[in-house]
């Protein structure tokens, strides 16, 4: 018990000098200490880790009924008067920003984890953002990206490896789900090493920052076999998950007006929903209109709409995935795609765009997709947008964002009834992708 207890104490004393030396910029200190000790300690009270601790020492010292960092913060008093006394209240204020900047570098580079929450529920891009710096917030915004890139890449290789021996395969034949495969867990615990953890499940509040997460609620299968509630102004799966509520409308409009700017086209739409964006593209009075829609309960409510009842609509009851290779197969061509699923991570939509437009766009037509990637905080939200914008060019589109104001919505108003507010944001980067020409 005695051990245990000096094991305890000389933990403690480890990830206080870490914070603090992370906070004072002290990159000698800090490599030494990341030789024995980690990047991803946490500081028990206020759940900073070193790269909390590192762009928190870039504001002005709190008050002192603020709560401190376990006696860290009256160092860092200590630091910014000696700064002082050097004359750095103007002129050095630019050189404690870049110091940030290395020292937030080198713990990313000892495999800081770029999405950890504080106590605040903050990661470290929040609190950049938060605090106006802008150079650190893109530093933990390409951290980001690096990591869901290098995921997405792992996640192929792993899949690859599933299909050479065969024992991955599901009944039908196509590689098998691969979630919970030995390969998985491996590649997490790779990405750990390298403080590239999508995933965190650490933290004082247990709080989770995934990207995939925030995007994909729930499994699909257990989505479509599942009873959702429908009203005037929202969708609701049965764990009062929003699928799509009436504050989308403008967006809507928006996406409509750009994809289908006249009449006569040759519009593809997947996921009816509330039919907000068919109705406005049915509105433009196209020459074909595709929509695919998997819920039962949804196609119901359209077989009995009379406006979906017209020689020019076409509507195919299935999972995309089923659908989509006999519209190939059959020749058909559009001028317009819009894509916006339920319970589908961001795969579905990079497989989507990666495999099947190509084979579904005409030469010179547009194509967008409801872009709620990681919604639910700014990061997240900036992260996906470049991974986007990468995967796109890869697969061989252009892609133009078009920003559109999001009004304000109060938690007891838009919200009332929805288990998590999917939206958090006040623009929407609205795409509009094209081939490359």
């Amino acid at each position: 018990m005695e051990t245990d207890a000096v094991r305890n104490h000389d933990r403690e004393l480890q990830t206080k000098c870490i914070l603090l030396a992370a906070s004072n910029h002290d990159l000698e200190s800090l490599r030494h200490l990341l030789r024995t000790g980690s990047a991803n300690v946490q500081d028990s009270e206020t759940g900073f880790t070193p790269l909390h601790a590192a762009i928190a020492a870039c504001q002005p010292p709190p008050s002192s009924s603020e709560s401190n960092l376990n006696g860290i913060e009256a160092d860092r008093d200590t630091l910014k008067e000696d700064r002082e006394s050097k004359g750095c209240d103007g002129g050095e204020k630019e050189g404690i920003l870049t110091a940030a900047a290395t020292t937030v570098k080198l713990l990313l580079q000892n495999g800081a984890i770029w999405n950890d929450v504080d106590a605040n529920d903050e990661t470290p891009g929040c609190m950049a953002r938060r605090l106006g710096l802008n150079e650190l917030y893109e530093i933990m915004v390409d951290a980001g990206v690096r990591a869901e890139m290098l995921l997405n890449r792992l996640d192929g290789y792993q899949m690859l490896r599933g299909s050479e021996d065969g024992e991955d395969q599901d009944d039908e034949g196509s590689v098998g789900a691969v979630e919970h495969s030995e390969d998985s867990d491996y590649n997490r615990s790779k990405l750990l090493d390298l403080g590239l953890d999508l995933c965190p499940d650490r933290g004082p509040n247990e709080s989770t920052t995934s990207l995939s997460d925030s995007y994909a609620p729930i499994d699909n299968t257990t989505y479509l076999s599942s009873t959702i509630s429908i009203h005037p102004t929202c969708l609701l799966d049965a764990s009062r998950n929003g699928i799509m509520m009436s504050w989308e409308t403008p967006i809507m409009k928006r996406s409509a007006a750009i994809l289908a700017p006249s009449s006569g086209l040759r519009i593809l739409n997947v996921g009816h929903g509330m039919g907000i964006i068919d109705t406005f593209f049915q509105n433009t009075s196209p020459a074909a209109h595709h929509i695919i829609e998997a819920h039962p309960s949804i196609l119901a409510q359209i077989r009995s709409n009379p406006a979906w009842s017209v020689p020019t609509v076409t509507i195919h009851a299935g999972r995309w995935q089923d659908i989509v290779h006999n519209i190939i197969a059959q020749g058909q061509l559009f001028d317009v795609i819009y894509f916006d699923t339920f319970a589908e991570d961001y795969s579905a939509l990079r497989d989507f765009f990666s495999d099947f437009v190509i084979g579904l766009l005409d030469e010179g037509g547009r194509w967008g997709f409801f872009n709620g990637l990681g919604a639910d905080r700014q990061v997240c939200y900036d992260v996906y947008g470049k991974v986007v914008e990468m995967d796109l060019f890869e697969a061989g589109f252009d892609v133009e964002w078009t920003i559109v104001d999001v009004p304000e919505m109060k938690d007891g108003e838009t919200w009332d009834g929805v288990k998590k507010k999917y939206w958090t944001l006040r623009e929407y980067r609205l795409p509009t992708c094209r081939f490359l020409a």
